[in-house]
């Protein structure tokens, strides 16, 4: 399932937020993402970071970067092996698309996803999570401006 989204920003701009696991707590659409624990940025391919969540409970996630392409994508895992992907396509006036996807298709026991509705309830998180993300990264164009 994905979800997407034209900002007003650079790619550079929008993968420097993404690829810096610190901001993932701002940028959260689900309110499950509490804080960073372990994972140092610019993230890149086979990078680990630990997240505190919490979801009924707090607990902390350990993800690896899977997927990576310099200010185009980024896909990471944890342990149960559904995936989550940002996708950045820049436009010619300078904005970018941004796609989200939530892949459960890698899941260990993908029917488990289905069965808790995560589905249903990530589709609105990460349509929250753009927001977010379009909010912190399009507020300030100054630094792309000459001096």
């Amino acid at each position: 399932m994905s979800a997407e989204r034209l900002i007003a920003a650079p790619a550079e701009r929008i993968f420097a937020v993404l690829t810096d696991p610190s901001r993932h707590c701002e940028i959260d659409g689900s309110g499950t993402v509490s804080r960073l624990v372990s994972g140092d940025a610019p993230l890149s391919l086979g990078s680990t970071f630990s997240m505190n969540m919490k979801l009924g409970i707090r607990y902390t996630i350990k993800n690896r970067v899977l997927e990576f392409e310099e200010n185009r994508l980024i896909a990471w895992a944890h342990f149960y092996g559904h995936r989550w992907r940002f996708e950045l396509e820049s436009q010619p006036d300078g904005g970018t698309l941004v796609r989200e996807t939530f892949d459960w298709s890698t899941a260990l026991l993908p029917w488990t996803i289905e069965l808790i509705g995560a589905p249903r309830k990530n589709h609105p998180a990460m349509e929250q999570t753009l927001e977010r993300l379009e909010t912190l990264v399009a507020g300030d164009s100054t630094e792309d401006q000459p001096n």
